[in-house]
């Protein structure tokens, strides 16, 4: 039992829908009821009844519902006293991330951070990846999660999540039959192409591949590029991180071979960290383990 079980388990239990509850912790329906079904196996009792009508605590859940929110209570109470001993109550940090790690797991990052260094401030700068290369370069920000095509020697790069890459094809589509797509199934076929940095890892794979779909259109917006597959315009690779919580009208299927991209959190490796940046690091590390990206 760790405190991420149990922190999903009373927001869900607050929210009263597991996809409302991952959506606010910025977690995957499945990563909200895997831990939930690790904490009720780890405890041998059965907490939520799940049903038509939604869900609902059972008699054991409501006998140790509040234990779990003075839990919570009391870990925040130490989290923050742990603050005041480093000494870095007050401080900014500036963080430069692409905009589907910034939507999808950034927040839950920010949220843990804020909740045990409640005086550092926070300032939040999106681009591609090649902006937030920069920024770390430049110094604009102290902090960077980017996909690096290739290593630098004046950073400091650590990989934190491969994120694999997708095929999203119209439900219609001859290959939704399909449990994967080979990549030698994408030859010729109408291909949207996604922008904003996603394609580097695309047209790696590609490559790699030796195969050439027919590319119609270059989109930047993950959505449009979602809807665009919906009507039949083509097919389309993104990374799981990109997916957009609305995929009506169109089937995810995985790639084989499986391709990957790697985030990586990057800074100055001249620069001594601050020890806020520091602490943010690990923060994300903890986040990253535990959201089991």
């Amino acid at each position: 039992m760790n405190l991420l079980q149990i922190e999903i388990f009373v927001k869900v239990v607050d929210i009263g829908n597991f996809t409302k509850a991952g959506e606010i912790l910025a977690m995957t329906q499945s990563g909200i009821s895997h831990n939930i079904a690790s904490l009720e196996s780890e405890l041998g009792i059965k907490l939520l009844n799940r049903g038509r009508n939604g869900i609902s605590l059972t008699d054991s859940g409501e006998r140790i519902i509040n234990n779990m929110r003075n839990i919570l209570s009391e870990a925040e109470s130490i989290k923050q006293e742990a603050a005041s001993i480093l000494g870095i109550q007050n401080g900014k940090i500036n963080i430069g991330s692409f905009s589907s790690f910034a939507s999808k797991v950034l927040p839950t990052i920010i949220s843990r951070f804020k909740g045990e260094f409640k005086g550092i401030e926070i300032n939040f700068y999106e681009g591609s990846y090649d902006q937030i290369t920069r920024w770390v370069e430049e110094g604009k920000v102290d902090i960077g999660f980017t996909s690096l095509s290739n290593p630098m020697d004046h950073f400091e790069a650590t990989t934190i999540v491969r994120d694999r890459l997708v095929a999203i094809v119209p439900i219609h589509h001859h290959l939704a039959i399909n449990e994967q797509v080979k990549a030698e199934e994408l030859q010729g076929e109408a291909f949207i192409m996604p922008q904003l940095g996603c394609e580097v890892s695309v047209k790696k794979f590609l490559q790699e591949q030796e195969v050439s779909p027919n590319i119609e259109f270059n989109v930047e917006e993950n959505q449009t590029i979602i809807a665009m597959v919906r009507e039949g315009l083509g097919i389309t690779i993104i990374p799981e991180l990109a997916l957009p919580y609305n995929l009506a009208g169109t089937i995810v299927k995985p790639l084989l071979p499986e391709p990957f991209r790697e985030i990586s959190i990057i800074t100055r490796s001249k620069k001594q960290p601050l020890p806020a940046v520091k602490e943010f690091i690990k923060t994300t590390m903890d986040c990253i383990k535990e959201l089991q990206l």
